[in-house]
C-alpha cells in the first residue's frame, strides 16, 4: 500500500514538472497608474468598471508621517483593493479582510501601490463591477 502511494505520488510530480510553465492562464499585470491630487485637493475620485480578472493599480507618492485613507464604493461586494507600502513584499491592508475603507499614518516615504480587483469567485465567473475609489492624504 505504502508502496503505491509513493508510485502514484511520483506520478503525479512527473507530470506536473512535464507542464509547460505557459499552460497557466493569467492576467497581464495592469500598468500602474500614478494618482496625482489636483492644486488645493487632497484627495483624488476614481471611477471605472472592472469584468473577470481584470484589476487596476494606483501609485500614490507619499512622505513618512503623512495620513492616507481610501475607500471603495461600488456595486460588487467582490471587489476588494490592497494596499502596499514601498519596497514591501506583503500588503499592509487586504481589503478581503479589513473592509472597503483605509486609513493609517504612513511610515515611510515612497510609492504606495493600491491593487483594485474583484475577488476569485467573482472573477471566474466573469462578473463585473462599477466602482469609485477615493484616494486621499493629509499632513
Amino acid at each position: 500500500m505504502k508502496l503505491r502511494l509513493q508510485f502514484a505520488a511520483a506520478i503525479l510530480t512527473a507530470g506536473a514538472l512535464a507542464l509547460p510553465m505557459g499552460s497557466q492562464a493569467q492576467a497581464p499585470m495592469p500598468k500602474p497608474e500614478r494618482v496625482q491630487f489636483a492644486k488645493g485637493t487632497s484627495s483624488k475620485a476614481i471611477k471605472g468598471t472592472l469584468k473577470g480578472d481584470q484589476s487596476r493599480t494606483f501609485l500614490v507618492n507619499l512622505r513618512a508621517g503623512q495620513k492616507m485613507t481610501v475607500k471603495l464604493v461600488s456595486n460588487n461586494a467582490s471587489a476588494n483593493f490592497n494596499v502596499t507600502g514601498p519596497g514591501a513584499m506583503e500588503a499592509m491592508f487586504i481589503g478581503s479582510v479589513s473592509g472597503n475603507e483605509f486609513a493609517d499614518t504612513i511610515p515611510s516615504s515612497g510609492d504606495y501601490k493600491i491593487d483594485l480587483f474583484l475577488m476569485r469567485n467573482a472573477a471566474r465567473r466573469n462578473e463585473s463591477v462599477s466602482f469609485t475609489i477615493t484616494i486621499g492624504a493629509t499632513g
